[in-house]
C-alpha cells in the first residue's frame, strides 16, 4: 500500500529482471490503464450506436430532408479545434483526467439534449458546439497514459496503448448492432439516451483516479519543459504533416460506408445477411491484427509498417472497384481490416511521438482529424458517384490512400526506424 492507502503500482516498485512480460496482466494491474479501457468500450459503444441512427432520427424524428441529414456530418468539423484547445489547456495544465471527466460530462449533455430535441436545428448546435468538445475525452486518456508510460517505462508499452485502443474497437464492434436492436425495440430517442449513458459511463471506471501525482507528474512536467504556451508551427509540422496523411487513408472509410451498401443491395443484389456479414468482417479482422501490428513495428519501424498499411487500402479499394463478386468484396474488407488494424493500434503512437512536449495536444489533432477526413470522403464520395458512377468511385480512395503511401515512404526514409 502506498502512503495514502492506495495500491502499489507493481511496474513502479518491481525491478526489471521481476517486472510482468505479458500485456494483459500489464494493463489489468494498472488502475489507470485498466480503467481507460473500459472507459474507452463505453465509448466506442456510445458513440458507434448512435452514428448509423442519427440520420433516421432527423428524417423520421424531426421531419428533416435527406440532404439535411447528410449535411450533419459537418458539424464534426468543429471537432478539432475543440480538441486542440482541450489539449492545449491539458498540456499547459496537466490535469488529463480533469479535463477527460468534463469532456465525458459534456457528452453526455450533447446526446442527451439531441434526444430531447424538438426542433431541427437544435441537434446540430449541440453537435457543432457540445460534442466537439466530448470527442477529446478520449484524447485525454491517451496522454495521461502517455505519462504514466513516461513515469514507468517498460518493454510492453506500446503493446498496452495497443490493448487500451482495441477496447476502443471493440466498442465498435458491439455498438452498431445494440443501436439497431435497441432502436427497433424501443425508439430513436431511447437508443440516443443509451448513447449519453455510455458517454457518461465512461467516468465510472477511472472514478477515484486523480490526475497522476509523483513520478508521472514530474515525467509530465519534463515533457511539457518550455512549451507552455503550447508548441510553434514548425515544432508541430512532422505532427500535421503525418495527420494529414492519415486523413488521407481515412477518407476512404466515409465514401465506403456511404456507397458500398448501396452497391452491394442495388447493383449486386445482395441479400441482407451477406452484405451485413461483408461489412461486419473488417472490424473483427482489425481487432486480431493489432497486436500483431505492434509486434511487427518493433522490428520494422511504425511509419515504414504504415506504408505497407496504407498499400492495403489501396488494393482494397481496388477489390470494390473492379471485383462486383462477394468474395472480391470480403477479400477488400479483409484488406481493410489490415489497413486499421495497422493505424489503429500505432497512429496514435506515432503522434505522440512527433510532438513529445505537447502529447495531449498531439493526441486530440489526432483523433479529432477523422472529422476532417469524413468531410473530405464525402465531399470527394458525392462529387465521384455523380461524375463516374458506382463502382469505380471506389478509385478515389484508392488513390488517396496511394498518395498517403508515398507520403508516409518519405517520413519513414526521413525518421529511419527511430519512428
Amino acid at each position: 500500500m502506498t502512503k495514502d492507502g492506495g495500491p502499489v503500482d507493481e511496474r513502479r516498485v518491481a525491478p526489471p529482471s521481476t517486472a510482468p512480460t505479458s500485456v494483459i496482466r500489464l494493463t489489468l494491474a494498472s488502475p489507470l490503464y485498466r480503467g481507460a479501457a473500459v472507459a474507452l468500450f463505453f465509448s466506442g459503444l456510445g458513440f458507434s450506436a448512435a452514428a448509423p441512427q442519427i440520420a433516421s432520427f432527423l428524417v423520421n424524428e424531426l421531419g428533416g430532408s435527406l440532404t439535411a441529414a447528410g449535411l450533419f456530418y459537418l458539424t464534426n468539423l468543429t471537432a478539432p479545434v475543440a480538441g486542440y484547445l482541450v489539449g492545449t489547456r491539458s498540456d499547459r495544465t496537466g490535469r488529463r483526467l480533469g479535463l477527460f471527466r468534463v469532456c465525458a460530462v459534456a457528452g453526455f449533455a450533447g446526446w442527451a439534449g439531441i434526444a430531447y430535441s424538438t426542433q431541427l436545428w437544435m441537434p446540430y448546435v449541440l453537435s457543432a458546439v457540445v460534442l466537439g468538445f466530448a470527442g477529446a475525452a478520449t484524447s485525454q486518456l491517451f496522454a495521461a497514459v502517455h505519462d504514466e508510460m513516461k513515469a514507468c517505462p517498460g518493454p510492453g508499452d506500446d503493446g498496452i496503448v495497443s490493448l487500451v485502443r482495441m477496447a476502443l474497437t471493440a466498442g465498435w464492434v458491439v455498438g452498431p448492432v445494440a443501436g439497431s436492436f435497441l432502436a427497433a425495440h424501443t425508439s430513436l430517442r431511447t437508443m440516443l439516451l443509451a448513447t449519453a449513458v455510455c458517454t457518461l459511463a465512461q467516468i465510472v471506471p477511472l472514478w477515484t483516479l486523480r490526475t497522476p501525482q509523483g513520478p508521472a507528474a514530474a515525467a509530465a512536467e519534463q515533457d511539457r519543459g518550455p512549451h507552455r504556451r503550447g508548441p510553434g508551427v514548425r515544432a508541430m509540422l512532422p505532427l500535421l504533416t503525418f495527420t494529414a496523411l492519415y486523413v488521407l487513408v481515412y477518407a476512404g472509410e466515409s465514401i465506403k460506408y456511404a456507397y458500398l451498401p448501396l452497391y452491394m443491395n442495388g447493383r449486386l443484389a445482395f441479400a441482407s445477411g451477406l452484405s451485413g456479414a461483408v461489412i461486419g468482417i473488417q472490424p473483427l479482422v482489425e481487432i486480431v491484427l493489432m497486436p500483431f501490428a505492434v509486434i511487427v513495428a518493433r522490428r520494422t519501424g511504425m511509419l515504414r509498417l504504415m506504408v505497407l498499411g496504407a498499400g492495403f487500402g489501396v488494393a482494397a479499394n481496388l477489390c470494390f472497384a473492379f471485383t462486383g463478386t462477394a468474395a472480391g468484396l470480403f477479400a477488400g474488407q479483409i484488406l481493410m481490416g489490415g489497413v486499421w488494424g495497422v493505424f489503429a493500434a500505432l497512429g496514435i503512437i506515432v503522434a505522440q511521438r512527433l510532438l513529445p512536449t505537447a502529447v495531449a495536444t498531439a493526441s486530440a489533432l489526432f483523433i479529432s482529424s477523422t472529422a476532417l477526413s469524413s468531410a473530405l470522403g464525402g465531399a470527394a464520395g458525392g462529387l465521384g458517384v455523380a461524375a463516374i458512377g458506382l463502382p469505380l468511385v471506389f478509385l478515389i480512395p484508392s488513390a488517396l490512400a496511394l498518395l498517403a503511401a508515398v507520403g508516409l515512404a518519405f517520413m519513414a526514409r526521413a525518421v529511419g526506424r527511430s519512428i
